[in-house]
């Protein structure tokens, strides 16, 4: 059955896109006669006047001045009023003139060219043309209408487009399976429906930047036969009010007329927000848009057949009515991938890289953890530049290695200019952190330590786990700490407390940050209990916190910063103790870094067992 209302526009009132031009176009011409006269009305009306009668004026006083320009004269008269006569080659007139007290002008009889006179003439009304040309153009936004800036910006994507399938998505199974159903759903419908069963109205895709949420909607609209539209939570918000509602309704419409068909929003966030959380109050173009769109995706009206899509790696924001079944009945998390995940991402992107015949990319994706999709495309991508600017014609492991540390610490800056003192104290610091890190137990393995400056730090001691990690001990945190603080604790032995640099401004911070987590919001203290301290306050306008709010008293702010500082200087103390027992271990891989500069975690380990270990450096 067809709604009443479902016909265009233009034929329900029997009006035709040819008659609605016609009139836009009357009244753009209308316009420009009302502006031209307006312009022409700028400029005095000139009384044109015979010669006697002009002759008359003069002798009767009533010329005030006059301009001679060959035979034309101009002039005003003592009222004020302009005039205009032609005068033959009168010589007695100046004579008269001059008599009468008139004032004088004269000009030469060469004016300006017709044409010029033309174009000042026209010159507003050209001016105004090309300034309304410009406005509608810009108004149009490349669609066909004038005006149209009330209508959705989605794209339609096309077969010539690059394709891209599941076959290219990998890492995230669980995400490919529920959205492998969607498309199943819309090939063969039947399937589902005899069992009673209904296709989804929404999906939304969620999880940390670069984690795959964009590719996996590139990879429906590749391996869907269906039409495919893609637009942004952005291009809904724009200057004019009522602008973002009117795009929703129209993205609904064209989606109607291509049923069954997808429609993928990324980046939702940007008009999903929780309502009534702006600071524009209840009447915010944001929350219209957003009403629009809670109406089409599950209002009054059915939108069978349109399954919308979007992506945000900020479902907290969301308001909850978009978040209910009925609107998103599914929520697929895109998470970080695991090792398995890892190396099909990177098997996937080195696909057609030439790679040498000592690649392993599974020790690659053991060496990676924390690494998304996006990281990974990275990690190659450098990989490969490196090999080509060695003008190498294979992508080694070392490649990929130089890579690794490139994005993990930085671009390395071998052209920083550094004494010898700091670059002796650098050595010492970060061999204060490793030595701390192999001491205690169940830390992470290291990875590398350099002393080379590396980003905007002058050294890095870098740390990787074996696998991947979702929870952390409360002796694991302990153990970081005592690690933060092995850098100081090693400047201040060897070098004395007066010596002390800002090398470990950024430790000290953290493991200040880690030590308050501890009390405050993991309830790790066991003289402040299982408690949380603090609730986190949030503009959800702004997308960020702002205040912590303090919810609880003075006494407790204060036994709270005793717990911290308690938890701090304790693992101070413990990793102290370790680097004064293994002093001689310090200067040994202190010596080694001035040596070398780079140390992997092989020869920290061959050093800290005393083997192959250079002399001793004596003590500063």
């Amino acid at each position: 059955m067809v709604r009443p209302d479902s016909q265009p526009r233009e034929r329900r009132f029997g009006v035709s896109p040819f008659f609605k031009n016609l009139a836009l176009w009357l009244v753009i011409g209308l316009i420009m006669v009302l502006v031209f006269n307006i312009f022409n009305q700028s400029q005095p009306m000139q009384k044109e006047l015979i010669f006697s009668d002009f002759m008359t004026k003069v002798e009767r006083g009533e010329v005030g001045e006059v301009t001679i320009k060959g035979n034309d004269i101009t002039g005003r008269l003592t009222d004020n009023s302009v005039f205009r006569t032609y005068t033959p080659d009168d010589k007695e007139m100046i004579g008269i003139l001059r008599k009468q007290g008139v004032k004088i002008t004269a000009k030469p009889a060469e004016g300006q060219p017709w044409y010029m006179s033309v174009l000042l003439s026209w010159l507003p009304m050209l001016l105004f043309i090309g300034v309304w040309i410009f406005f509608m153009r810009q108004m149009q936004g490349g669609g066909a209408k004038a005006l149209s800036f009330g209508k959705s910006r989605a794209r339609l994507l096309s077969d010539k487009q690059n394709k891209v399938t599941f076959a290219d998505v990998s890492g995230v199974d669980e995400a490919k399976e529920e959205l492998q159903e969607i498309i199943e759903f819309l090939k063969d419908p039947q399937k589902f429906q005899k069992l009673g069963g209904r296709i989804p109205k929404g999906v939304l895709l969620m999880g940390p930047p670069g984690t795959g949420k964009t590719l996996l909607a590139r990879a429906i609209a590749g391996e869907a036969n269906v039409p495919f539209f893609s637009i942004s939570g952005s291009d809904f918000v724009e200057m004019f009010v009522g602008v973002g509602a009117s795009r929703v309704r129209d993205l609904f419409e064209q989606g109607k007329k291509n049923a069954p068909c997808i429609i993928f929003m990324d980046e939702i966030d940007a008009v999903g927000r929780h309502r009534g959380a702006g600071l524009g109050g209840g009447h915010d173009e944001r929350e219209q848009t957003l009403n629009q769109l809670l109406v089409e995706m599950d209002g009054f009206e059915s939108n069978d057949g349109v399954i919308l899509i979007a992506a945000t790696n900020r479902p907290d924001v969301l308001d909850p009515a978009l978040l209910r079944p009925g609107r998103f009945d599914r929520q697929v998390v895109v998470a970080r991938p695991d090792v398995k995940g890892r190396e099909g991402i990177l098997k996937v992107h080195t696909k057609k890289i030439p790679l040498g015949p000592d690649v392993d990319l599974q020790v690659l994706a053991r060496g990676t953890p924390g690494f998304s999709g996006a990281d990974l495309a990275n990690l190659v991508n450098e990989g490969a530049l490196l090999a080509a600017r060695a003008n190498k014609k294979l992508v080694e492991m070392s490649d990929f290695e130089n890579a690794k540390d490139k994005v993990l610490m930085g671009v390395e800056r071998r052209s920083l200019v550094i004494s010898a003192k700091e670059r002796k104290i650098t050595a010492y610091h970060e061999a204060g952190h490793a030595l701390v890190a192999k001491l205690l137990p169940g830390t992470d393995p290291i990875h590398k330590v350099t002393i080379i400056p590396r980003g905007r730090a002058l050294g890095v001691t870098q740390q990787l786990p074996t696998e991947d990690k979702h929870n952390y001990s409360k002796e694991y945190l302990l153990n970081d700490i005592a690690i933060l603080y092995g850098g100081r604790i090693a400047e201040e032995i060897v070098f004395g407390p007066q010596e002390v640099t800002t090398g470990a401004m950024n430790d000290l911070e953290r493991a200040t940050e880690l030590a308050r987590k501890m009390v405050c919001e993991w309830g790790m203290s066991e003289r402040m209990g299982p408690l949380q301290f603090g609730k986190r306050e949030e503009m959800i306008f702004l997308g960020r916190e702002i205040a912590q709010h303090q919810d609880y008293s003075e006494q407790t702010a204060m036994e709270i910063d005793r717990e911290v500082r308690g938890i701090a200087m304790d693992n101070y103390e413990r990793a102290k103790e370790l680097v004064q027992q293994q002093l001689e271990t310090l200067h040994r891989l202190a010596e080694a870094l001035l040596e070398r500069e780079v140390l992997d975690g092989q020869e920290i380990d061959s050093i800290v067992k005393g083997a192959g270990s250079p002399a001793p450096a004596a003590a500063a």
